[in-house]
């Protein structure tokens, strides 16, 4: 099941892609895409309906993030060999762990937005988790029953803020739109996250071309980590690392600059597309 959330920012209602791939409204049988939806027993009940039966989306103008309320962006650093390569920096022992701010999510076609001054803005795909369960202390094998879905997201990374300005990574990742999320959520009966191709371009030019099967840790191993030491709760999302071919890895580096198209695409998850323009 692909759930969505479609309307103007701040207005956007939930709603459900059938297999035709058209929009089907979910209000008013649910008020959101929020923790009752995500849980198993709301996944289950969204997967009884007769989609067909809901009422059609005839016109969609934006999609927002497929999650109501993200009330945590976890996000793992260094986790694909090729991007620790480009960085030159050692493999990590255990999940490098940082923080975004969920004030930087946007849609999956809105445009992302320069910070002023920026020359160092940089390209992030990744796959993402949502937790659908509170999590505290589980082990690997238990990990999976704890999921609701996964999505496609973009790390948006200011490298100066994040790496030259002191303090946490979280300084160059947490601008507004710099966590674009969607265009879907896809529940974990139809996705297999050990092999997801994972393709960025910029301005029509591949960029980064990886796959979920070359995570140093994978999806069960980094939700059990991640809570050993903070509770996972309902919508919580988990950005698990980008591979190889970040504008800051290139030689010379290539960053973003307004007017550039940004476009992006998973294995199940759907396709983003981006302008990039100034900000004040």
């Amino acid at each position: 099941m692909k759930l969505l959330r479609y309307g103007p920012v701040g207005a956007e209602l939930p709603g459900v892609l059938d297999s035709q791939g058209h929009v089907r409204a979910l209000r008013p049988i649910v008020r959101d895409i929020d923790a009752d939806v995500l849980s198993s027993d709301g996944i289950r009940f969204l997967q009884a309906l007769d989609l067909e039966k809901l009422p059609l989306v005839r016109q969609v103008t934006r999609l927002g993030c497929p999650v109501a309320t993200v009330r945590e962006i976890i996000a793992v650093g260094l986790n694909y060999r090729d991007h620790a390569q480009e960085a030159e920096l050692p493999i990590p022992a255990e999940p490098l762990i940082f923080h975004k701010s969920a004030s930087s999510i946007s849609g999956p076609d809105d445009d992302i937005v320069l910070p002023s001054g920026s020359q160092k803005t940089d390209w992030e795909i990744e796959f993402g988790i949502v937790i659908g369960t509170t999590a505290r202390k589980i082990s690997k094998e238990e990990a999976h029953a704890f999921i609701a879905g996964y999505v496609l997201l973009n790390d948006v990374s200011e490298r100066e803020w994040q790496l030259e300005r002191g303090g946490q990574f979280g300084k160059g990742k947490s601008f507004d739109t710099f966590t674009p999320i969607g265009p879907w959520l896809v529940t974990c009966d139809e996705l297999v996250p050990q092999n997801i191709e994972l393709l960025l371009s910029v301005n029509g030019t591949s960029k980064q071309h990886g796959n979920t099967s070359n995570l140093i840790f994978g999806v069960d191993e980094v939700v059990s980590h991640i809570s050993q030491f903070m509770t996972l709760k309902p919508g919580d999302l988990i950005a698990t690392g980008t591979p190889a071919g970040v504008g800051g890895g290139a030689r010379p580096p290539r960053f973003l600059r307004a007017g550039d198209i940004v476009e992006m695409s998973a294995t199940g998850l759907g396709s983003q597309r981006h302008k990039v323009t100034s900000g004040a």
